[in-house]
């Protein structure tokens, strides 16, 4: 099973980039501006990833029979937003970060100016492919998932957890506030990434929130084992030097729980996710699966 998720979150990635690669605006060099706004919107969103967030859109949209390219659309749509939240992350006024996934990062390699209209670009663009009638033929899916997406990644969600993100660097949070911020900055993204699957399949209500609260979970985990690899770097991981610690001093399990009991919690919310999974039977196996992955990698 290892195996074949591996497989499945490469081919889901392979199909993905021709999406984004198609609904990207391409470069005009004949339009200056244009051209170069297109250049670092294309360059920061296709230079790779894990692209978990997009996988679980294609997953969860397979369980109710959705078709392949309204899953891809849908899948597109979330992972410019998840691009576009790393531009605005690394950029000076944030987490300061030079390198993105072994590349300059979009500030670096272009301006800040340009940078943060990248950003926006890339922002807007998800929202426009959300609302195209190749999404969904149906105008009520079509809004739900902008209304869905809309409220994961704004002040209540990603956008929310983020300021709660900054402020962490100069106030000590309870495990409480910890677990506020983690669900709203990652976690957020991860269920609504769950949930456009069974919107576009027009799941019942029930189906719908047993895949957020999965995804919820898996979001979680898989925010601590990113601050545990961040704590383990210049001890015994193997990955030592390829990651930057950023989580000295701010919100995080590892900072409030210790390693241990980081670890121990990451697993317990793995197991939560896959409990949730339950009602849709051995259908289900990938995204359990992935469950077990988000706990066990290594980068």
């Amino acid at each position: 099973m290892k195996e074949a998720l591996q497989d499945k979150l490469k081919q889901t990635a392979e199909l993905l980039h021709e999406k984004m690669d198609i609904l990207l605006p391409s470069i005009n060099k004949g339009r200056v501006g244009e051209s170069r706004l297109s250049e670092a919107m294309r360059y920061s969103s296709l230079s790779g990833g894990k692209r978990l967030r997009p996988f679980l859109v294609v997953a969860s949209a397979s369980l109710f029979g959705v078709s392949r390219d309204s899953a891809l659309q849908a899948a597109a749509a979330v992972e410019f937003i998840h691009a576009y939240s790393l531009v605005h992350d690394d950029l000076p006024a944030l987490d300061n970060d030079d390198m993105r996934r072994g590349q300059p990062s979009c500030h670096v390699k272009f301006d800040e100016a340009t940078a943060i209209l990248a950003g926006d670009g890339l922002l807007t663009l998800a929202f426009e492919v959300l609302a195209h009638p190749s999404t969904h033929y149906d105008s009520n899916v079509r809004a739900d998932l902008i209304l869905a997406l809309s409220e994961a990644v704004g002040a209540k969600g990603m956008i929310g957890g983020q300021m709660m993100d900054l402020i962490s660097e100069e106030k000590e949070l309870t495990i409480e506030e910890v677990t506020r911020l983690q669900r709203m900055k990652t976690s957020a993204l991860f269920a609504v990434s769950c949930e456009a699957g069974a919107i576009l399949g027009k799941a019942a209500r029930p189906l719908r929130n047993a895949l957020r609260g999965y995804a919820h979970d898996i979001g979680l985990a898989f925010q601590i084992t990113d601050d545990l690899l961040d704590a383990e770097i210049g001890e015994e991981h193997p990955k030592k030097g390829e990651r930057k610690d950023k989580s000295s001093g701010k919100g995080t399990y590892v900072s409030v729980l210790g390693v241990d009991k980081a670890k121990m919690q990451a697993k317990i919310l793995s197991q939560q996710a896959i409990a949730h999974l339950e009602v849709f039977g051995n259908r289900a196996d990938m995204l359990k699966e992935l469950a077990r992955f988000v706990v066990g990698r290594e980068n």
